[in-house]
């Protein structure tokens, strides 16, 4: 018996719109909901994704189930987390008619994504997604942080979003997410998505971004909290010099001078020309400040 899925497993725009119709269901603007109703487009994802037969995938805002089931097509196994009440409650029952024969391989954690602190099953590889544009870069970060097993991901985001997630140094969107992103990830853009393939179709373009976990974690004796202190006060005035942006942070403009000396690090430098590496350094030569 073959346990390859049926080529009409994944939904199409009609059965989208049946499934919403059928289950009182309207994408809401509050949760950033657009419901990709192009196969071609889920399964470009998941190549794009580069998900293997044994990869367990977590899937964040799974919606009706598109992606979810070109998920399951390929990886071992599928873990969705859904805030959605009647959303979380209709997947399985989806994924139990349109692919039976891999439904034991799906689970389905009903909370959100800001607040998941363990999955069941097996510790996820991969991390692939279309993140709800309104929360994309928190979600992302926690995940990240929360699931360190995740080696590959993959996400979906508003266009614009993409672009500041893989921005390099002295980029004009390079900015928090850029910094915070690279401390797990090597991150790069992927692709583009356009925007007739969601329901509703958004005003905006899609992007897709992959990050990479780094092999080995940045070296620093500075905690990932202390290096993204820096990292926030350096963006919250990003028109001033690190001297000046980072004297709250520092305790005075001149203490701020020190560190970032110590640091090898201008103090008439902007923060949108440092790399995570340097903001790492200028954690690690704050002085306590003295009371």
């Amino acid at each position: 018996m073959s346990t390859s899925p049926a080529p009409d497993a994944l939904l199409g725009p009609a059965d989208i719109r049946e499934l919403a119709a059928a289950l009182g269901v309207r994408p809401t603007k509050q949760r950033g909901q657009n419901f990709v109703i192009d196969a071609n487009t889920v399964r470009r994802i998941v190549r794009t994704a580069e998900v293997r037969p044994d990869d367990v995938v977590v899937e964040v805002g799974p919606g009706l189930g598109s992606l979810t089931l070109a998920l399951l097509e390929v990886a071992e196994r599928v873990t969705a987390v859904e805030i959605d009440d009647v959303l979380a409650t209709a997947l399985p029952a989806t994924i139990a008619a349109r692919m039976p024969q891999r439904a034991d391989r799906f689970a389905l954690v009903h909370c959100d994504a800001m607040h998941v602190g363990e999955l069941p099953g097996p510790p996820p590889t991969a991390l692939v997604a279309n993140l709800p544009y309104n929360v994309a870069v928190p979600v992302l970060l926690h995940m990240l942080d929360t699931f360190p097993s995740i080696e590959r991901t993959l996400v979906m985001v508003q266009a614009e979003v993409a672009d500041r997630l893989a921005a390099g140094p002295g980029s004009k969107v390079y900015g928090v997410p850029s910094v915070k992103a690279n401390w797990y990830a090597e991150v790069k853009r992927a692709g583009s998505i356009g925007r007739n393939v969601f329901w509703p179709a958004p005003n905006v373009d899609s992007g897709l971004v992959s990050l990479v976990r780094r092999t080995e974690p940045l070296r620093t004796t500075a905690t990932k909290g202390e290096v993204f202190a820096v990292v926030d006060a350096a963006f919250a005035q990003r028109r001033k010099t690190l001297r000046a942006a980072l004297a709250g942070w520092a305790g005075s403009a001149a203490a701020a001078e020190a560190a970032l000396v110590a640091a090898g690090v201008s103090p008439q430098a902007r923060g949108e020309a440092l790399t995570v590496e340097e903001f790492a350094r200028i954690a690690e030569h704050k002085e306590p400040v003295q009371q």
